[in-house]
């Protein structure tokens, strides 16, 4: 594809092949006006991109086929009506590059027309008949051409914009920080839809067999109800914790659980799994070995030594040693000194800099030799190249499973998410929390570990592993110290490499 600059006939036709054997496997047809098949076109990486590549769901959907979509699922017009306007947008948006902001502003209009508190769950049908002839307005005045409502065409563009996106700007700055090649390319995977989306008995989430920032055996993730996949990744609203759908929903909860023991003993590694609940039925999307952080990294490690799930030497290999650093990690040393904010702790460490609201500035400021955090509402893959650039990452809504939460545990920086309390003025290049206005280049503090934010300079503590080291008992009573005696135990059995002296301190 990427050779030929599009998708050579052959593909396409095998495509069409494996589409017929998917409406025969579900018994529904794409693009049927009475009964549709619905599909997501999504990307197959061979190492794991998070958000960076692109995806298209409710493929499928047009004027006619909205209204089979709703006899579908007993009449419920306001459902299909959503799915349909999610999709304009979507398609619009990635295959189109219609701006977002054009969509995000329609929905922030038709929820404000509603009142100034109306999420868009509060939306109802004729709410989102007019939101989608919006939409529709928006995606010819950007194009030039209506909507495509043929859904092979649809088909057809989404598969060239997933090819697409591994050259994007935000793939191509991810690899690099990764070291991963651009000759691997990527595949795309059309798969059949389910919904989150179809009242309060259904739901979408993220969860890790462990805590991805602390390494803890405990499910952890997020879960939003009546939503779609992009919803909890977008920060749309902020997400429950994954314990909570215990209560909301009992069986599909000890289903998940039963899967992720049974995924994790498979893999024999931590798991982030994407799943969704439509009318009370669990459905599994995708599973992969999950990003950490270093902290985590080194203690599931020990533990899964410890539980005899690997071995020794799969154990030393499961901590990289270019992330020993992060280990030593100052914490911040408060003091008494009040929050005027708290959110999610998404990624641990310190992190104190100048306030950016935007990537590009933070790139910039940090080329120039600043120190800065970067404040948004909510990160996005296009935000990557500034997020890189920051000491921290804090955003005011998302969940520990948004885009925002998810890079800085990737890339080991110290990130705060979903601290609600915080009003962004983007206008002003301010933002607010509890009475305390914070202007572009003041200095903040965030504290990935609690998830506190700080006015200024705060002053830093010695990390748990600094401590041990002098020490200090309780330290060494504490996870990362256990792992970090032990793995290094074990490495310094293996090594074959001595070091005589050190050039630089030859005492």
């Amino acid at each position: 594809f990427l050779a030929q600059g599009g998708a050579p006939p052959e593909m396409l036709e095998e495509a069409g092949e494996h589409l017929r054997r998917l409406e025969g496997a579900m018994g529904k047809t794409l693009g049927d006006p009475d009964d549709p098949l619905l599909v997501s076109v999504r990307s197959g990486a061979k190492f794991s991109m998070p958000g960076m590549m692109d995806t298209v769901l409710n493929l499928g959907l047009n004027d006619r086929s909205v209204e089979g979509l709703a006899k579908q699922t007993e009449g419920d017009v306001r459902f299909a009506r959503d799915a349909y306007r999610r999709f304009i947008q979507m398609f619009g948006k990635i295959v189109m590059d219609v701006p977002a902001d054009a969509f995000e502003l329609a929905l922030d209009e038709a929820k404000r027309a509603k009142s100034d508190v109306a999420q868009d769950t509060d939306l109802d049908a004729e709410d989102l008949s007019a939101l989608i002839e919006r939409f529709r307005a928006i995606y010819r005045e950007h194009t030039g051409e209506d909507f495509p409502q043929d859904p092979k065409e649809q088909l057809r563009l989404s598969i060239a914009a997933v090819f697409e996106s591994w050259n994007g700007k935000r793939a191509i700055d991810y690899r690099r920080q990764n070291k991963i090649s651009d000759d691997l390319g990527t595949a795309v995977n059309v798969v059949a839809m389910v919904f989150g989306n179809r009242g309060e008995d259904s739901g979408t989430g993220v969860a890790f067999t462990r805590d991805p920032s602390t390494g803890e055996k405990v499910p952890y993730g997020d879960y939003l109800e009546n939503a779609q996949g992009e919803d909890v990744v977008a920060g749309i609203r902020n997400t429950k914790r994954i314990a909570e759908l215990a209560r909301i929903d009992p069986e599909s909860y000890r289903e998940l659980i039963d899967v992720m023991t049974t995924l994790e003993g498979h893999y024999r590694d931590m798991c982030d799994i994407e799943f969704t609940i439509e009318k009370g039925k669990l459905w599994i999307l995708q599973t992969r070995i999950g990003k950490r952080t270093a902290f985590a990294e080194w203690v599931m490690a020990y533990e899964m030594l410890e539980e005899v799930l690997i071995d020794e030497d799969t154990a030393l290999l499961r901590v990289d040693a270019d992330r020993l650093e992060e280990l030593f990690k100052r914490r911040v040393k408060a003091d008494g000194v009040e929050p005027i904010a708290k959110g999610l702790n998404a990624s641990p460490g310190a992190a104190t800099g100048k306030v950016v609201f935007t990537a590009d500035d933070a790139e910039e400021r940090s080329k120039a030799g600043d120190k800065v955090v970067l404040v948004r509402r909510e990160t996005t893959p296009d935000d990557y190249h500034g997020m890189i650039a920051s000491q921290g990452i804090l955003t005011s809504a998302g969940g520990t499973n948004s885009h925002a939460a998810v890079v800085a545990r990737g890339e080991g920086i110290p990130a705060v998410c979903g601290a609600d309390a915080i009003k962004l003025d983007p206008a002003a290049k301010t933002f607010s929390a509890n009475g305390t206005t914070v202007k572009e280049g003041e200095v903040v503090t965030i504290d990935g570990f609690t998830g506190n934010v700080y006015v200024g300079e705060l002053p830093l503590e010695e990390s748990v592993l600094e401590k041990a080291r002098s020490g200090d008992a309780a330290a060494r009573e504490e996870r990362i110290w256990k792992a970090f005696e032990r793995l290094m135990r074990i490495a310094d059995g293996r090594r074959r490499l001595r070091v005589r002296a050190n050039a630089d301190t030859p005492d």
